[in-house]
């Protein structure tokens, strides 16, 4: 079996790769302000560059970043709720932060998903003593409560 065109072109362009050092110093600065930009865009501005001036723009690794923005609360949850929401937004600097209210409506008992930071290095139980203890005064009155806690 044959390797696809793909794979050749790959080689082809590996190959050509410049060395980082021997960049052209516009091609150093075409990379330094491409930090914010999509692949998309890169891809375009390599391509105008042309490979023997930029090749290195194209094959740059894109990983993915986390959202370093607190969540926002969405639209439909209820006062209950987003009373438990903006409490836990505050004490624990969130990634992400779901609070459901699973009684109904009653608000006896809620499932709340938080992944945060300032778990790193902590056990499970350890993270969740720490979610019971921002909302101590809020579940003395609940039926229950489902935690699911993970540390970014």
């Amino acid at each position: 079996m044959a390797p696809s065109r793909a794979l050749f072109r790959y080689r082809s362009i590996a190959q050509r790769r410049p060395s980082p050092r021997l960049l052209s110093p516009v091609c150093h600065v075409q990379y330094q302000q491409t930090a914010h930009l999509t692949y998309h865009s890169v891809l375009l501005t390599a391509l105008s560059l042309g490979p023997s001036r930029c090749s290195s723009l194209i094959t740059k690794r894109w990983y993915s970043q986390r959202n370093t923005t607190p969540p926002e609360p969405p639209d439909y949850l209820n006062e209950a709720e987003l009373n438990v929401f903006h409490k836990i937004r505050t004490e624990l600097d969130p990634v992400k932060l779901e609070v459901q209210d699973i009684s109904g409506g009653c608000g006896s008992m809620y499932a709340i998903e938080v992944e945060s930071p300032r778990f790193k290095g902590l056990s499970v139980i350890k993270q969740h003593k720490l979610v019971n203890s921002v909302l101590a005064e809020e579940i003395k009155n609940w039926h229950g409560v489902q935690l699911r806690t993970r540390a970014v």
